[in-house]
């Protein structure tokens, strides 16, 4: 019998491949959005179009700063790819309403796969988008966490932003 992986599975393997694109020297982290068991969006962790990457000045401005992780964003030379899937979707002029977003991510020094749960930034512009749910590759027992996004909204309501029962950079 021929084994088939699960679509969780399948469409992780893919963001994996497209993580492989990035041009950060930390991490290397993909995203892909999925409408109706289709393929509408990828991105990867990368410098804006038609400007210089980490890769290309040959070293991590934030590292450079000693900037601490999960702060100052506005001081990458990177889009997450979170943003970069959203923002290629609306360049093709395709709505994400309902769709899921499927996220790998790995330590580029050491080949780890890393839990890449969405930033704060990240986390608003997934709820904005009208994504339904966030499927993150983790690599402890779990192979995958799946949040519904819906659930951030309603845990952001009822608390704050701050108060997040799950945050990047932390593995649970």
């Amino acid at each position: 019998m021929i084994e088939r992986p699960a679509k969780e599975e399948y469409y992780l393997n893919i963001a994996q491949v497209v993580a492989q694109r990035s041009t950060c020297l930390k991490v290397l982290i993909g995203a892909i959005i999925v409408k109706e068991d289709q393929i509408i969006a990828a991105g990867y962790v990368g410098a804006p179009r038609h400007t210089r990457s980490s890769l290309d000045h040959g070293f991590c401005l934030r590292r450079k700063l000693q900037i601490p992780s999960g702060t100052q964003y506005e001081l990458c030379r990177s889009v997450h790819a979170e943003q970069n899937a959203i923002i290629n979707a609306a360049r093709a002029g395709v709505s994400l309403l309902g769709g899921d977003m499927y996220i790998f991510g790995e330590d580029r020094e050491t080949g780890q796969a890393i839990f890449a749960f969405p930033c704060f930034i990240c986390k608003k512009m997934i709820i904005n988008a009208g994504l339904k749910r966030v499927v993150v590759a983790h690599p402890g027992g779990e192979r995958r966490r799946i949040f519904l996004v819906e659930d951030w909204a309603r845990e952001w309501r009822e608390q704050d932003i701050l108060e997040d029962s799950v945050r990047y950079g932390r593995v649970e």
